[in-house]
């Protein structure tokens, strides 16, 4: 079983090749579709702006790749690689997504609150879910976002997290699972929920 972390230019690709390697899962880092085609489940990161990301993936080609893959493997957006998972953003023009999850990035309105939202911060479970086996509700992990989802469909938010105003911090639609947050900084929660999807992953490929 082999993840491949898609390299589109704006993504902390280190950090999560380096907390796949911690649980002893295989991946790999490439922009090769060939490479990421082979692999069992794709990683979408993601730091910088919306508009610049989806360039990049229009650029390569990468984002109808993405589509057809998510159909046939899982696929897991981290921070800005969640939110490019949406219909659109008005991150400082309106630009499309992937399309792959119904509904829109906006602007975190957070009643005074600095932004971006930054540092750690409560997990609030909506409803269980398999990326989440093992982690309690109130759970911290980090953050680093100016921009927040807002989901067409409420059952698409798995976790929620309050900074002056509810932030959808995990979605999931089938096969498609997004994290606001960095689980690859977020010390064992993260890695318990990276290992998660290894288990997820794992069942996927053996048919389970």
């Amino acid at each position: 079983m082999k993840i491949g972390i898609i390299d589109y230019g704006m993504g902390n690709l280190r950090s999560v090749k380096n907390a796949f390697d911690f649980l002893n899962c295989d991946n790999i880092i490439t922009s090769n579709k060939g490479e990421l085609s082979k692999c069992d489940a794709l990683i979408l990161p993601g730091v910088g702006a919306f508009p610049d990301a989806m360039k990049c993936l229009k650029d390569d080609r990468i984002d109808d790749f993405i589509r057809d893959e998510a159909a046939k493997k899982p696929l897991l957006g981290i921070c800005l690689g969640m939110q490019l998972l949406f219909d659109r953003s008005y991150e400082f023009k309106i630009c499309d997504g992937l399309g792959l999850i119904h509904g829109e990035i906006v602007k975190i309105e957070a009643n005074g609150l600095k932004i971006p939202h930054m540092g750690w911060n409560e997990l609030k479970i909506q409803r269980e879910f398999r990326l989440l086996t093992g982690i309690n509700d109130k759970s911290q992990v980090y953050f680093v976002h100016s921009f927040m989802a807002k989901a067409e469909n409420r059952q698409d938010i798995i976790c929620t997290t309050d900074y002056g105003v509810e932030i959808p911090a995990i979605v999931g639609r089938n096969n498609i699972y997004g994290c606001q947050f960095h689980p690859e900084k977020s010390s064992d929660i993260g890695l318990r929920i990276l290992q998660n999807f290894r288990s997820i992953v794992y069942d996927y490929t053996s048919g389970n």
